[in-house]
């Protein structure tokens, strides 16, 4: 791996002040702590994934076009991993779908059809990463959330909001008030609802109510002996009459909760006698920031400062702590509510570094030792490191000669993005931290997009060209592009994810970041200041100095991919391994035939495999001495566990009426598009599948969150084993699986109720499970009414159903054989790759005719392969127009050799 572009010189030693001699030898050389950094760099190198995609949000039955961008260092495309995965996940924690992506060059493009079999109208989270990244914490794996509505097959428009709490028995209960429509909008008025709140109770608090003359309905959100969380849902079901009943779910999750308040000392602590700057965050329930001012007074009731967030929340002020004083913010919120919160306790001993970062080519540090700590480190060696992307830029070491000294940085030493700078010992112990942000424009990707016209008339061909440069050098880049109606796809440009707030901010910090393209949109001074207070209010912890200089690395547990790989083990049914065995694998569908031979441990492994999702893959042994003693075992894949969503504040409330524009469209397109086809109807025998209706001990749970079916487990040997690898939103531990979100949580004293055709049992009963006869096997993520938890003391259900053969019922030889196949021959259906669907951009040449349908796209042109001349730095594509009028957004983004990675936005009229 090449990371010599990455290496930036900088300044090994810098002498804040004249240094005659030391009063003592370093323990740590700074040498040593650059080196330790250097190598931790090198051997757990970072890898990030963005996505591209068309829109924001979708609707059930579009489909989302994106291209991902793998790169590793400081952005340079990855030649680490070749495979990539996406996971999308429901907001009640569950799988939905999984796709597994071949990365070329690192990039790849693709598709993803939300169909109407897999996805329902709610918020969606979706999650990339390659297998390297799993070694870290998935915080830093591309998350977002995808909000997808349903006009088709809606026939309820709900719109929902939370009451300020009233006192009931001096116990705040907040209200839901939820408005029910029909899909023109007409109120539902006089209509009865049952509603339920899953509030972890025996009895879930419940109740049923009608709807007022103009379709509302007040639900009180509390009330029984267990207070309702943040976690809970509300479900209602509505009766239409004529035995219709529609159901919605509403979470709680910002009707739930008191507004919160942060403090975070700049350099990491509030030191004794130093002017500190403290940063604030002031969080609403729905995670958003709010607007807050307020006083710092001491314990004298002296007030000391004044303070008023700035942006989203945030703000900062300053502080002289004192000796034997504490301090308490009193906060008072945008809705007039209040309240108080202690400041962070006062260290008596210590050493502070501050950040400026206002001028334009350079930053400015300050490092401030209080008098005890003064006192006592006066002449030893102090260091600062300065990083990006753990990558070391610059190095500096002085003796404490005077209690506060300061030190102007060229910025051109560092990338743009994340810049952490750490105060250590001489002992190398880290005793300050500061991160900030570097916005440079000589190493960015600076793209430009032209249609040489800013008006275009309905179905008119646009043409486009495009630029690409670097400090003013042509650059080949690889490209992504899309167009889309804005009109019909409104939103807040300042909340996009785009290729720099992933890449430069997010993928770097802990945490959610609310409208993180505000920072990039239209920089400037005040976005710049903002920023700044971001830096000091978000978590950076990419690694801990402590463990890399004591080297105590990372457990790697996934190695990087650069293929499809299948592997097992031949064995004797003695199960001796089978050394030099030769082991066959077939691909039928695509003509693929490849053989190996095992080791002498009777491992084999075929690599580098190209395998289209879906398709069946053969694996033989029949090419052996007495291959009817010799069986087969395939070593599964280990899943990434679910993990939560911590870009729920992005999630969209109500997706009726904030997607109003969209949905509407998407319903016209869909009343444009449909067209009766004639049904042949044919009796037919109703087959019953075995299911947990079948058994009393389950009576009460709901529908499955995720049904795993028979033909998974085709060439499995060992149930056990492979259901480790197939339950989704559990995870197994220790011959247990807990529901993922909890064991994430660190509660994993309560583990999942296993049930065998209604019998409970414990998972070592399933190695007597014989794969070839499961039928399905029904995950449930919470126990519904059934009481199963309570009963067994534990949390969530999965229920193993095996096949029945019905009473008289023959079958054939080649039937028996199927069920019992032999052991040298194991058929499986392996986690393929997700094969890429191509974008349908129409073209019109002649005049439209009366009989043309209406052209209601919404996404005008997708194209993810779009490459600039290397000499050049040029490219050019076109597309036509929509029927629609309205203003048109081009939105292009991509990445160079190099690393350098730029964005650019065209906007021009239809009409």
């Amino acid at each position: 791996m090449n990371f010599k572009k990455y290496i930036l010189a900088f300044s090994v030693l810098i002498t804040f002040f004249h240094l005659s001699s030391y009063a003592q030898r370093d323990t740590m050389s700074l040498n040593t702590i650059i080196a330790k950094t250097n190598k931790f760099t090198h051997e757990h190198p970072y890898e990030k994934v963005y996505l591209h995609m068309d829109k924001p949000y979708y609707s059930v039955g579009d489909t989302i076009w994106y291209k991902a961008y793998v790169t590793i260092g400081l952005h340079q495309p990855s030649d680490l991993s070749k495979i990539m995965y996406i996971d999308i996940v429901s907001g009640r924690d569950s799988l939905v779908q999984a796709l597994k992506v071949q990365v070329f060059n690192g990039v790849a493009s693709g598709s993803i059809v939300l169909t109407q079999t897999l996805y329902k109208q709610g918020n969606y989270h979706l999650s990339a990463y390659t297998n390297w990244m799993r070694n870290f914490d998935p915080a830093y794996f591309f998350n977002k959330t995808v909000p997808v509505g349903n006009p088709v097959d809606n026939q309820v428009i709900t719109h929902v909001t939370f009451l300020d709490a009233v006192k009931n028995k001096q116990q705040k209960v907040p209200t839901a008030r939820i408005l029910f429509k029909d899909a023109v909008g007409n109120p539902y008025a006089n209509k009865k609802v049952s509603w339920t709140i899953d509030n972890d109770e025996d009895k879930p608090l419940k109740g049923k109510e009608s709807t007022d003359a103009n379709g509302y309905l007040n639900i009180p959100l509390g009330g029984g002996k267990t207070p309702v969380t943040a976690k809970n849902l509300l479900f209602t079901s509505i009766d239409l009459g004529n035995k219709k009943v529609v159901n919605n779910v509403f979470p709680l999750r910002s009707a739930i909760g008191e507004a919160d308040m942060q403090f975070f000392p700049e350099g990491g602590d509030l030191v004794n006698n130093i002017r500190t700057r403290i940063a604030f965050k002031a969080i609403g329930s729905n995670g958003l920031g709010l607007d807050v001012k307020g006083t710092i007074t001491d314990n004298t009731g002296a007030v000391l400062a004044d303070f008023k967030s700035q942006h989203l929340g945030m703000g900062s002020f300053l502080l002289m702590p004192e000796d034997g004083k504490t301090y308490k913010a009193n906060v008072t919120f945008a809705d007039g509510t209040s309240n108080s919160y202690e400041l962070p306790k006062i260290k008596q001993s210590g050493i502070s570094l501050a950040v400026y970062n206002t001028k334009s080519d350079t930053l400015s540090l300050k490092v401030t030792a209080n008098s005890a700590y003064f006192a006592q480190n006066q002449g030893k060696l102090v260091y600062v490191l300065g990083q990006c992307g753990g990558f070391v830029c610059y190095a500096a070491k002085t003796a404490l000669q005077v209690p506060v000294f300061t030190a102007p940085i060229l910025k051109n030493k560092f990338p743009s993005g994340i810049v952490q700078f750490t105060i250590f010992s001489a002992s190398g112990e880290p005793l300050s931290e500061r991160i900030t942000f570097i916005q440079h424009n000589e190493d960015k990707l600076n793209l430009s997009m032209t249609a040489g016209r800013n008006t275009f008339a309905p179905r008119q061909q646009v043409k486009m060209q495009v630029s690409a440069k670097n400090k003013s050098l042509p650059v080949e880049a690889s490209l992504s592009v899309a167009v889309i109606d804005e009109t019909k796809v409104p939103f807040n440009e300042d909340a996009e994810t785009t290729i720099l707030t992933s890449l430069l901010l997010s993928s770097d910090l802990k945490g959610y970041i609310e409208k993180p393209n505000y920072y990039f949109n239209r920089p400037n001074e005040q976005t710049a200041a903002d920023l700044d207070v971001l830096m000091l209010t978000q978590g950076y912890r990419r690694f801990l100095f402590s463990d890399v200089l004591n080297d105590r690395m990372p457990r790697i547990a996934f190695l990087p991919e650069q293929g499809m790989e299948i592997k097992g083990t031949l064995r004797n049914l003695s199960g001796m391994p089978i050394a030099k065995g030769n082991v066959r694998l077939q691909v039928p569908d695509k003509n693929f035939s490849v053989q190996t031979t095992t080791d002498m441990s009777g491992n084999f492994k075929f690599s580098k495999l190209v395998i289209p999702d879906s398709s069946k893959v053969i694996l033989n042994a029949r090419n052996n001495p007495q291959n009817n003693n010799l069986m087969i075992m395939v070593e599964g894949s280990s899943l990434q566990g679910i993990s939560s969503n911590i870009n729920a504040p992005d999630e969209i409330l109500n997706i009726d009426s904030v997607m109003y524009p969209y949905l509407q469209n998407t319903k016209r397109q869909y009343n444009n598009s449909h067209v009766l086809k004639e049904v042949q109807i044919k009796d037919k025998v109703y087959e019953k599948k075995p299911g947990y209706q079948d058994f009393p001990e389950l009576t009460g749970l709901s529908f499955a969150d995720h049904t795993i079916n028979s033909d998974r487990f085709t060439g499995c040997t060992n149930f056990a084993m492979c259901l480790q690898t197939m339950v989704m939103g559990m995870t197994y531990d220790n011959n247990n699986f807990y529901i993922t979100r909890d064991y994430n949580a660190g509660k994993k004293t309560t583990p999942v109720a296993i049930f065998f055709n209604g019998m409970q049992v414990d998972y070592n009963y399933l190695n007597n499970v014989n794969p070839p006869e499961v039928e399905s096997v029904e995950v449930f993520l919470n126990d519904g009414v059934s009481g199963i938890n309570r009963r067994y003391q534990t949390s969530g259900v999965i229920e193993i159903n095996t096949k029945k053969i019905p009473k008289g019922t023959k079958i054939t030889q080649q039937q028996l054989a199927d069920l019992f196949p032999p052991k040298y021959l194991v058929t499986f259906n392996p986690k393929g790759f997700d094969m890429s669907r191509e974008f349908y951009s129409p073209k019109y040449i002649a005049p439209p005719s009366v009989t043309q349908r209406a052209d209601l796209r919404s996404t005008i042109y997708w194209n993810p392969r779009l490459m600039t001349d290397k000499a050049t730095g040029t490219t050019s594509f076109d597309f036509y127009n929509a029927d629609a009028k309205g203003t048109y957004r081009a939105v292009i983004e991509g990445i160079d050799a190099d690393g350098n990675i730029g964005r650019f936005v065209y906007r021009y009229k239809v009409q």
